[in-house]
């Protein structure tokens, strides 16, 4: 029989997918570590374990002690599945921007949690690294595994990471890009890399508001480069002890936006879901594919699954608020998506019968009726169809006229695509859209369920 005595044992050994769609125009070939496949969707399970299993060693957490961490989730995720199977007592502090899935989560497996506000000083008695540390000292046989300076960070990825990865490239990886937070995951993979070949390129993705590209590249720590940014899981307002600047080559800042919209691309063009960070990750890639080659081979290293992010980036609303979406289907989209785009009317002074046959010869159904070029009604082919069935002795003298409906309302061809429920019910079947040439458009229900 094969199985795992518990579900720690699973961590490790995820695999490497080639990404396609979101890197066309990069000449290198791009694979991504998958760190989903662990069992806490997250590459911090890794040095969680890691972390503790060097506690346990040390003598620094006994039997039915409690773990205190300051965590973005991720770590805290980890170190929670860990205290489950061994037994242990957590306590995790976080920032009050992480989405509140993470937060949910680590409560379902028993932790308790402390949200601290993010927008203070890391030596503020209020921050989530001051409360960790705080409790760490009240609270008897409790050890804060401070992920941070914590070196057992890195190693874990010294051991493990970066030999997967020089495995499964069969030793061709020429570039390493990862987002850094704590720097544990790029320092670790970086030294193992660097280690079997020098020459190999690390880059790690910045965002705005953290002070890591301007220290790499000038060796000054600047407070006024550090803001509020949205962007979870990379960047930093401090200087971890995990991150080796020595062997990082380059580091690219990536805008909160662009995190965020990428992310959303490697879920509907690769069909992976994703976090935040990775979106990031591969939005970096991108800003520097002038640098690469076609006989390069980048290796893009997540961290975290995006069901942590349903409510942030995968969510219209939160999008939108932020101004996220501006490269969302809009009607034009649509409108350019279509295969027959002409554009049919009847006059008002036209027979039933008229309108019906130009249904027939174009295989539509409904027209917009104009009236000395202004619009003034619409005419379904159930409309026409129903009198047609009770008038059948009539039905060449009656004029489109009396059996019209209201006109179709008509909508700006940059209308978000999905504003268009507020125009398109079962009494208007279809909307018209003007383009800024003037030409006039016929969006349909049918239009709409294919553009879906």
């Amino acid at each position: 029989m094969q199985y795992y005595d518990n579900i720690l044992q699973t961590i490790g050994n995820t695999p490497l997918v080639k990404l396609n769609r979101v890197v066309e125009g990069v000449p290198a070939l791009v694979l991504m570590k998958v760190e989903t496949f662990n069992p806490g969707h997250s590459i911090k399970d890794r040095m969680a374990v890691k972390m503790l299993d060097d506690a346990e060693k040390r003598g620094d957490i006994a039997p039915g002690g409690t773990i205190i961490e300051c965590t973005s989730g991720n770590t805290g995720m980890g170190l929670a599945i860990a205290a489950v199977v061994r037994g242990y007592r957590c306590i995790f502090t976080t920032s009050d921007k992480q989405s509140k899935e993470k937060i949910d989560m680590l409560k379902a497996l028993g932790a308790e949690v402390i949200v601290c506000p993010t927008n203070v000083e890391p030596e503020d008695p209020r921050s989530y690294y001051s409360v960790a540390d705080r409790l760490s000292k009240e609270i008897p046989n409790s050890y804060w595994c401070n992920q941070y300076d914590n070196l057992s960070n890195r190693t874990a990825h010294y051991e493990s990471t970066g030999p997967e990865i020089w495995r499964q490239t069969d030793g061709k990886v020429t570039h390493l890009i990862v987002g850094v937070g704590t720097g544990g995951t790029i320092s670790g993979v970086a030294k193992y890399l660097k280690e079997q070949n020098p020459n190999i390129q690390i880059w790690g993705v910045d965002t705005y508001g953290s002070v890591f590209k301007k220290y790499h590249e000038t060796g000054i720590f600047d407070p006024n480069e550090i803001y509020p940014y949205i962007t979870e899981g990379i960047g930093e307002d401090i200087l971890p002890k995990n991150v080796d600047f020595s062997l990082i080559d380059h580091f690219e800042k990536v805008s909160d936006k662009d995190g965020a919209v990428m992310a959303r691309r490697i879920a509907r063009e690769e069909g992976i879901m994703l976090g935040y960070s990775a979106g990031s990750a591969v939005a970096g890639l991108l800003q520097l594919k002038d640098r690469l080659t076609k006989d390069d081979v980048v290796v893009v290293v997540i961290h975290d699954h995006g069901s942590r992010y349903v409510g942030k980036i995968y969510n219209d609303d939160w999008m939108r608020e932020r101004g996220f979406l501006d490269t969302e289907l809009k009607v034009k989209d649509v409108i350019s998506r279509k295969k027959d785009k002409s554009f049919i009317t009847v006059d008002i002074a036209d027979t039933v019968r008229h309108a019906f046959q130009l249904m027939k010869d174009h295989d539509i159904s409904q027209l917009p009726v104009t009236k000395d070029g202004a619009f003034v009604g619409a005419v379904t082919e159930n409309t026409v169809l129903t009198y047609l069935l009770e008038n059948p002795m009539q039905n060449t003298e009656k004029t489109v006229e009396s059996v019209m409906g209201d006109p179709f309302p008509v909508v700006s061809e940059d209308l978000p695509f999905n504003q268009l429920s507020k125009y398109i019910s079962k009494t208007i079947p279809a909307v018209l859209a003007k383009d800024k040439a003037g030409g006039i458009h016929i969006l349909t229900q049918y239009d709409i369920i294919q553009a879906v």
